[in-house]
């Protein structure tokens, strides 16, 4: 009965994929705490050894038991990543893209809730032929299924895989102990890196390598030992210090890497080959050294340290009440997307945060808007700060500053021309008020037993879809063609009874899904607005650091552009 349970278990593909012949795992694990940048470190090596002339790809772990990441709370998790197929992840997906310039599938991320998930539908369906399922071997060898998946499916060279969490933590023993038995397997082709920081103590002013010691020590408690050490602090590492890390925990002094801060995350690459990361490497895999080619790279770092004048960028959001640590990962897409457009247009950026419940009250002083350049409305989802939100939008449109809006930035903007251009006083977006008597944004009807269900998980509008332009629009000039894909995620759109009206009263659709249903773009024509434009989707997410957004470059130059106006009204 096994045998034939067996059989059909490979017949439904799920047993075990074959190791591709010499492929490489390289494992990124975090020491002492967390936040240290393993994402960046581990897309910064796979960036060197895809410049190198090797086909990487790049596997983030999540430990925690969440199926995706779409029901997390941006304030304490980040921003969730949307891939092309619609699965919702965690941000470290899109340094990944960002660095590599790919669009990564959903076979290159996992959580535990995916992999306990996995595991128990394969108990219901006696996939295991009625044996005892436990952690081992059962659970930790679907963990190496996806790993080995993931290199298979994308044909490479070497997988680069970051564990989260830090060492230490009970949530991602299995994944390290997966990559153990990976490693007992295949002894020379599988290594691991460790990113750790080492602290320097106001009182003692002097960098402490003790708990990077610990942490490694520990790493070797799971029968782990680190191959490299990537030693992250606010100054570059000693010789000394490197030493002693070196002979009290058995690691070559030449194999820890000092990774100092930085100004830029981009950086990051060129100084890890300064200090031989990529030709370390490959020499501990048994892989040809090839020295990388990053002078594309070091061009485009160039031209965001070489910025001529600046243009100042207002983002008007919702995730303002706990800090700036958690401002940046909540809207981390948003923000490098401006980044690389400013530094296309040979400009620096500076971002103002902008509380929009601070223009709730009854009276706002949005004359402090005046100073910006361009202002944005990222995507987000409640009722915080909704009607600040709208008092921006208006102060844009009527002061002709260029104004961005994405995804509710872009129902907002309906919302707000509705009620103060056509005067639609009652128009709302039936997220915030079911009962509203001008639902301008609704529901999609398909999505309106989900949320009367309450069966929010990984059930909006998610992932790729096409659009088209309308021509001589501010959209299809930017982007230079008639048809775009984009990411979206989202349940609410532009409800199609009030189209015509909105229309007729000089809002224009410029983007429109290919059967002509749903708005995907609104604009206002230039000669009304210098820009003035939303998106349904998400353009933040498909911006490369080679490859800018080409909404997001023209929003950058559009503000440029009155900028310079202002500039010389100014002089005058």
């Amino acid at each position: 009965m096994s045998s034939s349970r067996e059989t059909q278990t490979q017949k439904r593909g799920r047993a075990p994929l074959k190791k591709k012949k010499n492929h490489k795992y390289l494992f990124v694990i975090g020491g002492v705490m967390s936040g240290v940048g393993k994402g960046i470190a581990a897309s910064s090596i796979a960036l060197i050894l895809k410049n190198e002339g090797y086909r990487v790809n790049t596997v983030k772990v999540d430990p925690y038991l969440n199926v995706d990441a779409g029901t997390m709370n941006p304030t304490e998790h980040g921003e969730v990543f949307v891939l092309e197929s619609g699965l919702e992840t965690d941000q470290d997906m899109g340094n990944y893209e960002r660095f590599l310039n790919v669009a990564l599938k959903s076979h290159d991320y996992m959580t535990s809730g995916m992999v306990y998930s996995t595991v128990i539908e394969h108990e219901r369906n006696l996939a295991y032929g009625g044996k005892c399922v436990e952690a081992i071997p059962h659970v930790r060898d679907e963990i190496i299924r996806r790993f080995r998946t993931a290199a298979e499916m994308n044909n490479s060279d070497v997988s680069v895989i970051e564990i989260g969490g830090t060492v230490g933590d009970f949530q991602n023993e299995l994944f390290i102990e997966a990559a153990r038995a990976l490693k007992v397997e295949h002894p020379q082709d599988v290594m691991f890196a460790l990113v750790s920081y080492l602290p320097i103590p106001g009182s003692l002013g002097e960098m402490k390598t003790k708990p990077t010691q610990n942490a490694i020590r520990q790493l070797n408690s799971y029968g782990v030992q680190a191959d490299i050490v990537i030693a992250r602090s606010k100054v570059a590492l000693d010789a000394r210090r490197k030493e002693k890390i070196a002979t009290s925990c058995n690691v070559l002094a030449a194999n820890i890497i000092s990774a100092p801060d930085v100004e830029s995350i981009y950086d990051v690459p060129i100084n890890f080959e300064k200090e031989k990361v990529g030709a370390i490497v490959v020499k501990t895999l048994g892989l040809p050294y090839r020295k990388a080619k990053m002078g594309e790279w070091e061009r485009f770092v160039a031209k965001i340290k070489n910025g001529t004048g600046e243009v100042k960028i207002g983002i008007a959001g919702k995730y303002f009440d706990t800090g700036d640590f958690v401002l940046t990962d909540a809207y981390l897409s948003v923000i490098e997307a401006i980044k690389f457009s400013a530094a296309e247009c040979g400009v620096k950026v500076s971002i103002d945060w902008i509380n929009a419940k601070d223009f709730q009250v009854a009276k706002p002083n949005v004359a402090v808007l005046k100073k910006y350049d361009g202002l944005i409305v990222p995507g987000g989802f409640g009722e915080t700060g909704i009607e600040g939100k709208i008092k921006v939008i208006q102060y844009a449109r009527e002061n002709n500053i260029p104004y961005f809006g994405l995804c509710y930035g872009m129902q907002l903007a309906v919302v707000e021309y509705a009620r103060n251009v056509l005067g639609i006083t009652n128009a709302h977006t039936t997220e915030i008020n079911p009962q509203t008597k001008d639902p301008i944004i609704d529901v999609m009807p398909d999505q309106k037993k989900i949320i009367k269900d309450k069966n929010y998980g990984g059930t909006m509008r998610l992932g790729t879809y096409p659009a088209l332009l309308k021509k001589d629009s501010i959209a299809a000039r930017a982007y230079g063609a008639s048809k775009v894909s984009e990411r979206h995620r989202h349940r609410y759109e532009v409800n199609p009874e009030y189209i015509k009206r909105l229309e007729e009263g000089g809002m224009v659709f410029s983007g429109v899904s290919p059967d002509g249903v749903l708005m995907e773009i609104a604009e206002l024509k230039e000669g009304k607005h210098p820009f003035f434009l939303g998106t349904q989707f998400h353009p933040e997410l498909q911006a490369r650091p080679l490859a800018p957004h080409p909404l997001f470059t023209a929003f950058i130059k559009a503000s440029l552009k009155g900028k310079k106006t202002l500039s010389v009204k100014s002089t005058k």
